[in-house]
């Protein structure tokens, strides 16, 4: 049996597909507005997530390889922002910022995978959606790094934002659904 790839699981093989390419756009300043191609590639892999999941909803095409991989394209495209963010001196982000929204996902995904063997499926929440909105924020301002002190500050904002944002939403997850970790014997 083969994976069905109708079209919210292409979009999503898509998101990952540019995932090398937004790395190497973001990383080699030697090629012209480098940043600017990153920054486009960033916004049409957010497009992508919001499409993909849109689509499989509306038109009944949600799929095991689609719930699997959704998932892990958001967190490969996170993660590797912020590995990236944390490589250039020029944007000042923290690496402690990195690990906390890092550990963030992987705890989560982990817990996912638990609640999923337990049969139970976990909604996403709204504090999730601020982590997300925020750190999206975050990365396209990044990733532009505008230049000016008032362009500084606001991105500075952004990162502390996304990091509240993501501790407050892992606490809301697992307070919510503290019961998956229960052992039923």
């Amino acid at each position: 049996m083969g994976v069905t790839m109708n079209l919210p699981n292409k979009i999503t093989v898509l998101r990952v597909i540019l995932i090398p390419f937004f790395v190497v756009f973001m990383l080699v300043n030697a090629i012209p507005y480098h940043n600017y191609i990153a920054g486009a590639i960033f916004c049409v892999a957010c497009i992508t997530d919001t499409l993909d999941g849109y689509l499989a909803r509306k038109y009944h095409l949600v799929t095991n390889f689609g719930k699997f991989m959704d998932p892990l394209a958001d967190k490969l495209l996170v993660c590797s922002a912020l590995i990236c963010f944390v490589t250039l001196p020029e944007l000042h982000f923290p690496a402690w910022a990195a690990i906390v929204i890092i550990c963030r996902e992987f705890t989560i995904s982990g817990f996912r995978l638990i609640a999923s063997d337990n049969g139970v499926v976990i909604a996403a929440s709204y504090w999730g959606k601020f982590k997300t909105v925020s750190q999206m924020i975050m990365s396209i301002l990044l990733i532009f790094n505008f230049a000016g002190k008032p362009m500084y500050y606001i991105e500075q904002f952004f990162i502390y934002l996304s990091v509240v944002f993501t501790v407050i939403s892992l606490v809301d997850y697992i307070a919510k659904n503290k019961d998956v970790l229960k052992e039923t014997k």
